[in-house]
């Protein structure tokens, strides 16, 4: 390093840097603040909130990286919402402050000389998956939709990556609490957002109704299933921090907030009417139930009691009908059949869809074995082998893992199932 310096280009470099750390920082504020001024004066109302929030926000960006990984999982969800309501702003705002976010964790390590790739415990199998799904764009159906579907993965590594950083720094408490709080905000907004949507207090498409009144809530989400998996990822997030904190005997102001996002989150999640969003937090909250005594033996106890308390409340007819009946539904998924020649009606029309789909995903993996059609590629091959009666292919395979499965092949779901082993294990 010495070296470097007393070069010419390095005296050179250090004379520049020391007259610009010789300029006065309130003329360098003032003139930005001018700047933006002089930009504020000639935009819109709107254009110029957005303006001063962005600005706001690439500062405070830049100086703790973990400030734009908080907005981007705020902004994120309002995609759609702004698509529909605010076409003026970015469509992929949420990836811009996305993007924001890493390049100022890469400064951040330039300017402290520790530009190094953390240690995190599951790189690895995310690594062995992403290389599994590489392979299965060998021969995709559609390569560009591939790499673009590749590329989402590579992001969620990105974003662990920061995130694991960044809490390896002295003070990570400070920095657990702002994410934590940025899930908070997050989730109790987009719950309340769809507690309002259910009322029927806003204009909400008639095909979402339940009955009555009462409509399916959505949030910013425009589809309630997608909202009802996010509450319930966060919702499940949340409650373990909760959990946690009650334990160890904590009351602050952060435990009884988080306590009250939860609340409102499970009455969302709840007003989304998601099957499969109710059982994937069950499932979560059971397990969560089974861990949370010290002594395992009481947690299993726990565990049992409250499916005992379920079935018996179900049993003897407590719970209302209507949510009795849409909680037994998925029962109908728990058989396969050939749905090909089966008459379509308004009771069977949501079950046959997805066994229409599910089939299509079959007859991809049988064709592609080892590597499938192509990460990210289901809906482009979904042509070639959907069945008479379904030809708009929905994205996906209402099926996490048939989906998967007929994508990337035997390989990519064993490579995937090794990443969820890993984070069990740990």
């Amino acid at each position: 390093m010495d070296e470097i310096l007393s070069s010419p280009v390095g005296k050179r470099a250090a004379d520049i840097a020391a007259r610009c750390s010789a300029w006065p920082v309130p003329w360098l504020v003032a003139g930005a603040m001018g700047v933006l001024g002089l930009a504020l004066a000639r935009i819109s109302l709107l254009n110029g909130v957005m303006l001063v929030g962005m600005s706001a926000l690439a500062v405070g960006t830049l100086i703790e990286p973990l400030v734009g990984v908080g907005a981007a999982l705020l902004v994120g969800p309002l995609w759609a919402w702004l698509r529909a309501f605010m076409p003026q702003v970015p469509p992929l705002i949420g990836q811009d402050i996305f993007f924001l976010a890493i390049y100022a964790w890469l400064i951040q390590g330039l300017l402290h000389r520790r530009v190094l790739l953390p240690a995190m415990p599951f790189t690895l199998p995310v690594l062995g998956f992403m290389l599994a799904g590489l392979l299965s764009l060998w021969h995709a159906t559609d390569t560009w939709m591939g790499f673009l579907e590749w590329g989402k993965w590579g992001q969620v590594l990105l974003m662990a990556l920061l995130v694991y950083d960044r809490l390896q720094l002295p003070h990570a408490s400070r920095r657990v609490s702002w994410l934590l709080g940025a899930v908070a905000l997050t989730a109790g907004f987009q719950a309340l957002v769809g507690l309002w949507q259910f009322s029927g207090h806003c204009h909400v498409p008639s095909a979402f109704r339940i009955g009555g009144h009462f409509y399916r809530a959505y949030g910013t989400f425009e589809q309630p299933n997608p909202f009802a998996g996010f509450l319930g990822i966060t919702g499940a997030i949340l409650s373990g921090w909760l959990l946690g904190r009650v334990r160890g005997g904590d009351r602050s102001l952060l435990t009884w907030g988080i306590g009250l996002t939860v609340g409102s989150v499970l009455a969302a999640l709840l007003a989304s009417w998601s099957r499969g969003a109710w059982l994937g937090f069950a499932a979560a909250s059971l397990v969560m139930l089974v861990l949370f005594p010290r002594r395992r033996t009481w947690g299993l106890l726990l565990g049992l009691g409250v499916i005992g308390l379920g079935l018996g409340a179900y049993l003897s007819g407590l719970l209302p009908p209507s949510l009795a009946a849409r909680m037994t539904g998925f029962l109908s998924y728990t058989h396969f059949e050939d749905v090909r020649g089966v008459a379509i009606n308004d009771v069977n029309f949501a079950v046959i869809e997805r066994m229409a789909h599910w089939q299509a995903a079959l007859a991809m993996w049988r064709t592609h074995f080892w590597l499938g059609v192509g990460l990210g590629c289901y809906e482009a091959a979904y042509p070639a082998y959907r069945l008479l009666n379904w030809p708009l292919p929905l994205g996906h395979a209402h099926n996490f893992y048939l989906n998967l499965l007929a994508e990337t092949g035997l390989i990519g779901l064993s490579a995937y199932l090794w990443l969820l082993g890993d984070l069990w294990g740990r």
